[in-house]
Formats: structure tokens, sequence, C-alpha cells
């Protein structure tokens, strides 16, 4: 008995993968027909199972309004994260962090 090619392999893989994605499709089509046929015989609505419409998506990436400024370049700094170089160096040079408050 020889071992099988990759290309076997392959396709083989590729014939499991579809048959997984037709098995998944039939069964949520299945769950969905109960859901549906329980709604129905129990004169169910969504807002009677608590169904809200998908929560919005998180704000990730938010630009937040800048709470200090450089006057020499204009940089800004919304005093989230890390401090910036510029910052930093007046810091350590005496200035106090209200000097460049916007």
């Amino acid at each position: 008995m020889s071992q099988p090619t990759i290309a076997e392999l392959l396709a083989q893989k590729a014939a499991l993968e579809k048959q997984i994605a037709d098995a998944q499709r039939n069964e949520r089509a299945d769950a969905v027909a109960k859901v549906r046929a329980l709604m129905a015989e129990y004169g169910l609505t969504l807002a009677d199972i608590g169904s809200k419409a998908a929560p919005a998506p998180k704000a990730a990436g938010k630009k937040v309004a800048a709470k200090y400024r450089n006057p020499a370049s204009g940089d800004t700094w919304s005093g989230r994260g890390l401090q910036p170089k510029w910052l930093k160096s007046a810091l350590a040079g005496g200035r106090s962090l209200a000097d460049f408050a916007v």
C-alpha cells in the first residue's frame, strides 16, 4: 500500500471542508426552522424573546480631544498612553503639565 500524495490529501481535505460547510449550513437551517416553528406555535415575537438588534461596535480607534499642545510645534497629546518625547523633555526641563493644557 503506497502513501497518498500531497495532491490526493489536499483533494480529500477540500472535499471534507465542503462536507463540513454543507453540514453546518443544513444544521443552521434546521435550527432556524425549529425556532420559527416554536415562535409561531406560541405566538412569540423577537421582542418576546429579548432579541435586540446587533450591538453597535465599540468605537475602537476613536479620536480623543487633545488636552495638551506644544506651542512651538503644534503637536498635541490627548493625555492617554505614553507621554510624547516633546512633553517629557519639557517636563524634565522644569516646565509643568499645566503649561501645555489646551
